[in-house]
Protein backbone atom coordinates (compact mmCIF):
# COMPACT_ATOMS: atom_id res chain seq x y z
CA UNK A 1 0.00 0.00 0.00
CA UNK A 2 1.18 3.75 -0.95
CA UNK A 3 1.91 5.95 2.13
CA UNK A 4 1.56 9.44 1.67
CA UNK A 5 5.55 10.91 3.21
CA UNK A 6 6.67 13.97 3.74
CA UNK A 7 10.48 14.60 3.81
CA UNK A 8 12.29 17.84 4.84
CA UNK A 9 15.38 18.76 2.75
CA UNK A 10 18.08 21.20 3.35
CA UNK A 11 21.47 22.30 2.43
CA UNK A 12 23.78 25.13 3.30
CA UNK A 13 27.14 23.71 1.37
CA UNK A 14 28.24 24.70 -1.61
CA UNK A 15 25.23 25.14 -4.59
CA UNK A 16 22.61 24.60 -1.67
CA UNK A 17 19.85 25.66 -4.40
CA UNK A 18 21.50 22.96 -7.17
CA UNK A 19 21.70 20.35 -4.80
CA UNK A 20 18.23 20.84 -3.78
CA UNK A 21 16.88 20.46 -6.92
CA UNK A 22 18.65 17.58 -7.55
CA UNK A 23 17.87 15.38 -4.63
CA UNK A 24 14.03 16.24 -5.45
CA UNK A 25 14.43 14.30 -8.93
CA UNK A 26 16.95 11.58 -7.07
CA UNK A 27 14.22 10.75 -4.59
CA UNK A 28 12.31 10.79 -7.38
CA UNK A 29 14.22 8.28 -9.06
CA UNK A 30 13.76 5.70 -6.13
CA UNK A 31 12.04 2.92 -6.27
CA UNK A 32 9.16 2.50 -4.62
CA UNK A 33 8.96 6.85 -3.77
CA UNK A 34 7.39 9.03 -6.51
CA UNK A 35 7.48 13.01 -6.46
CA UNK A 36 4.03 14.27 -5.79
CA UNK A 37 4.37 18.18 -4.85
CA UNK A 38 7.20 20.06 -3.50
CA UNK A 39 7.05 23.27 -1.86
CA UNK A 40 9.08 26.47 -2.10
CA UNK A 41 12.41 26.96 -1.01
CA UNK A 42 12.79 28.87 1.92
CA UNK A 43 16.10 30.77 3.37
CA UNK A 44 16.26 30.18 6.92
CA UNK A 45 19.06 30.66 10.04
CA UNK A 46 20.81 27.58 11.26
CA UNK A 47 19.45 25.89 13.98
CA UNK A 48 19.55 26.33 16.97
CA UNK A 49 19.97 29.93 17.51
CA UNK A 50 23.07 31.48 17.46
CA UNK A 51 22.13 32.53 21.14
CA UNK A 52 21.85 28.36 22.45
CA UNK A 53 24.98 26.75 23.40
CA UNK A 54 24.54 24.12 20.74
CA UNK A 55 24.12 26.57 17.91
CA UNK A 56 27.39 26.31 15.37
CA UNK A 57 28.64 28.81 13.51
CA UNK A 58 27.14 28.42 9.55
CA UNK A 59 25.72 30.07 7.33
CA UNK A 60 22.15 30.44 6.64
CA UNK A 61 20.14 27.28 5.16
CA UNK A 62 18.10 26.79 2.34
CA UNK A 63 14.84 24.03 3.47
CA UNK A 64 12.07 22.64 1.47
CA UNK A 65 9.82 19.86 2.12
CA UNK A 66 8.61 17.15 -0.44
CA UNK A 67 5.53 15.31 -0.32
CA UNK A 68 5.76 11.94 -1.89
CA UNK A 69 3.80 8.57 -1.97
CA UNK A 70 5.80 5.63 -1.09
CA UNK A 71 5.46 2.03 -0.98
CA UNK A 72 8.90 1.14 1.34
CA UNK A 73 9.01 0.72 4.71
CA UNK A 74 10.36 3.76 6.62
CA UNK A 75 13.87 1.70 7.56
CA UNK A 76 14.51 0.96 4.10
CA UNK A 77 13.37 4.81 3.22
CA UNK A 78 15.66 5.78 5.45
CA UNK A 79 18.44 3.86 4.03
CA UNK A 80 17.29 5.51 0.24
CA UNK A 81 17.57 8.91 1.97
CA UNK A 82 21.07 8.52 3.61
CA UNK A 83 22.56 6.78 0.14
CA UNK A 84 21.48 10.62 -1.43
CA UNK A 85 22.78 12.74 1.21
CA UNK A 86 26.49 10.56 0.65
CA UNK A 87 26.37 10.74 -3.23
CA UNK A 88 25.84 14.74 -2.30
CA UNK A 89 28.82 14.65 -0.20
CA UNK A 90 27.37 14.09 3.40
CA UNK A 91 29.56 12.40 5.84
CA UNK A 92 28.03 11.14 8.70
CA UNK A 93 30.86 9.80 10.20
CA UNK A 94 32.84 13.13 10.40
CA UNK A 95 29.97 15.68 10.65
CA UNK A 96 28.90 18.14 13.52
CA UNK A 97 25.83 17.86 15.27
CA UNK A 98 23.85 20.67 13.62
CA UNK A 99 26.05 21.74 11.40
CA UNK A 100 26.65 22.52 8.06
CA UNK A 101 25.53 20.10 5.56
CA UNK A 102 26.02 19.71 1.93
CA UNK A 103 22.45 18.21 1.80
CA UNK A 104 19.99 17.15 5.14
CA UNK A 105 17.19 14.41 4.21
CA UNK A 106 14.67 14.21 7.14
CA UNK A 107 11.48 11.49 7.47
CA UNK A 108 9.16 13.70 9.21
CA UNK A 109 5.70 11.94 8.38
CA UNK A 110 5.55 8.63 6.88
CA UNK A 111 1.56 7.75 6.70
CA UNK A 112 0.34 7.14 10.39
CA UNK A 113 3.13 5.47 10.92
CA UNK A 114 4.92 5.81 14.87
CA UNK A 115 8.13 4.89 15.25
CA UNK A 116 10.78 4.84 17.65
CA UNK A 117 13.90 2.89 17.05
CA UNK A 118 17.47 3.72 17.50
CA UNK A 119 17.57 4.90 13.59
CA UNK A 120 14.21 6.50 13.26
CA UNK A 121 11.59 8.25 15.32
CA UNK A 122 8.31 9.08 13.21
CA UNK A 123 6.96 11.37 13.19
CA UNK A 124 10.18 13.43 13.43
CA UNK A 125 10.81 14.73 17.01
CA UNK A 126 11.30 18.20 16.23
CA UNK A 127 8.49 18.88 13.88
CA UNK A 128 7.34 21.26 16.54
CA UNK A 129 10.29 23.12 17.40
CA UNK A 130 10.69 24.46 13.85
CA UNK A 131 9.62 26.74 12.10
CA UNK A 132 11.85 25.66 9.02
CA UNK A 133 9.73 22.93 8.76
CA UNK A 134 6.05 23.71 9.45
CA UNK A 135 6.25 26.27 6.64
CA UNK A 136 7.41 24.54 3.70
CA UNK A 137 5.48 21.05 5.03
CA UNK A 138 2.25 23.87 5.20
CA UNK A 139 2.55 24.50 2.31
CA UNK A 140 2.22 20.72 0.40
CA UNK A 141 0.17 19.58 3.59
CA UNK A 142 -2.05 22.42 4.68
CA UNK A 143 -4.62 20.46 6.77
CA UNK A 144 -2.11 18.51 7.87
CA UNK A 145 -2.56 16.65 11.19
CA UNK A 146 0.25 14.49 13.31
CA UNK A 147 -1.15 10.63 14.42
CA UNK A 148 -1.31 12.09 17.77
CA UNK A 149 -3.99 14.47 16.73
CA UNK A 150 -2.17 17.80 17.49
CA UNK A 151 -2.63 20.29 13.82
CA UNK A 152 0.11 21.37 11.77
CA UNK A 153 -1.15 25.21 12.09
CA UNK A 154 -1.59 24.99 15.46
CA UNK A 155 1.74 23.61 16.06
CA UNK A 156 3.13 26.64 13.78
CA UNK A 157 1.10 29.67 15.32
CA UNK A 158 2.19 28.09 18.68
CA UNK A 159 5.90 29.56 17.60
CA UNK A 160 4.86 32.66 16.30
CA UNK A 161 6.26 35.14 15.63
CA UNK A 162 8.53 33.20 12.82
CA UNK A 163 11.27 35.88 11.79
CA UNK A 164 14.04 35.13 8.93
CA UNK A 165 11.65 32.43 7.50
CA UNK A 166 11.60 34.04 3.46
CA UNK A 167 10.63 32.34 0.41
CA UNK A 168 13.88 31.98 -1.62
CA UNK A 169 12.28 31.01 -5.14
CA UNK A 170 10.31 28.47 -6.74
CA UNK A 171 11.36 25.49 -8.58
CA UNK A 172 9.51 25.73 -12.30
CA UNK A 173 10.38 22.26 -13.19
CA UNK A 174 10.57 19.67 -10.97
CA UNK A 175 9.34 15.84 -10.89
CA UNK A 176 5.47 16.15 -9.83
CA UNK A 177 1.78 15.51 -10.70
CA UNK A 178 1.26 19.72 -10.48
CA UNK A 179 1.38 22.60 -12.26
CA UNK A 180 3.96 25.42 -11.05
CA UNK A 181 2.38 27.60 -8.43
CA UNK A 182 1.15 30.66 -10.64
CA UNK A 183 3.21 33.20 -7.99
CA UNK A 184 5.97 31.61 -9.72
CA UNK A 185 9.78 31.84 -8.75
CA UNK A 186 9.53 35.76 -7.54
CA UNK A 187 7.12 34.75 -5.38
CA UNK A 188 6.93 37.03 -2.14
CA UNK A 189 8.53 36.69 1.16
CA UNK A 190 6.82 34.68 3.56
CA UNK A 191 5.52 36.49 7.13
CA UNK A 192 4.39 34.85 9.84
CA UNK A 193 2.89 36.75 12.82
CA UNK A 194 0.58 35.80 15.71
CA UNK A 195 -2.70 37.40 15.23
CA UNK A 196 -2.91 40.64 17.05
CA UNK A 197 0.55 41.05 17.53
CA UNK A 198 1.00 44.48 15.48
CA UNK A 199 4.01 43.30 13.38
Amino acid sequence: MSEATYLGLGANVGDALETLRAAVYALDDVDGFAVDEVSGVYRTPPWPSPDDPRSVTQEPFLNLVVRGFTTLEPAALLEETQLIEAAFGRDRAREVRWGPRTLDIDLLLVGERQLDTPELTLPHPRIAERGFVLVPLLEVAPAGVLPDGRRLTALLAALAPIEDIELEVRFDEVPTHHLPRPDGPGGPPASFQRPGSGT
